[in-house]
């Protein structure tokens, strides 16, 4: 399917932080027929999380680089390896700053290329679809009140207040790296949101859906905006509406 991507990104330091560790991509084409949007979230309490976060967006949109022309599984076999790097570079980053040091981010990315899209994901920044109504999740945190959840050992209502919902067991530069993954047909009209707990963690899901699906990219990013303010902005947001439109 040939497609259109309009799309807009924007992110905020919020009403309690002095600095902004959170980073985006939005990049509608990297090359023919490809799309690539991301959004990063420098891990709060690590030392320089705010460079780990704009080490995940310079990699992934490296001057010059040239992404692989075949299908998507080669697409996301691309960015897995430049986050892969990353990785690399920030654990031998915080190595040389002592023992326990971290420098580390969460990474949420968006990738359509010939008719697909995949979502690849580490930590607990986060993907949504919108769909003929429908509005879903298509990530699941890498978090560790998420396998208490799926150890049946809390409610999914009760995650979002338990003292443990900022931990995340994956991420790049510290824990465990490995990849959440799905890909499916895109199809146009449909419309992503990526973005960092800033948002999440401010807005419910029935407002956010209201707004994906009521207005064009820009305006529905800081209409969701406006929304984390009104309600305190705690933490830096960040967010990245994506709408797919017919070619042409």
């Amino acid at each position: 399917m040939a497609s259109h991507f309009v799309s807009h990104g924007l992110t905020h330091v919020g009403l309690v932080r002095r600095r902004n560790e959170d980073a985006f991509l939005d990049r509608p084409a990297p090359g023919p027929g490809l799309g690539l949007w991301a959004v990063a979230d420098g891990m709060g309490g690590h030392a320089q999380g705010d460079y780990a976060s704009a080490s995940i967006v310079a990699a992934l949109d490296a001057p010059g680089a040239d992404w692989p022309p075949g299908e998507l599984g080669q697409f996301i076999e691309a960015a897995a390896g430049r986050l892969n790097a990353v990785d690399a570079e920030l654990r031998a980053r915080a190595s040389r700053l002592g023992p326990g040091a971290a420098i580390a981010s969460t990474v949420v990315v968006l990738l359509a290329q010939a008719g697909e899209f995949a979502v690849l994901w580490a930590g607990d920044s986060r993907a949504y679809h919108w769909r003929n109504g429908e509005f879903r999740r298509l990530t699941v945190d890498h978090s560790h009140v998420q396998e208490l959840v799926e150890a049946g050992l809390l409610r999914a209502e009760e995650a979002a207040f338990n003292p443990q919902s900022h931990v995340v067991t994956r991420a790049i530069g510290a824990g465990r790296l490995e990849f959440g993954l799905m890909r499916q047909a895109l199809v146009a009209g449909d419309r992503f949101l990526l973005c960092s707990d800033g948002l999440t963690n401010m807005v419910g899901d029935c407002d956010i859906a209201r707004e994906i699906a009521a207005a064009p990219p820009r305006i529905a990013a800081e209409r969701l905006l406006e929304r984390v303010l009104a309600a305190g902005a705690v933490d830096n947001a960040t967010i990245v509406v994506v709408a797919v439109e017919p070619a042409g």
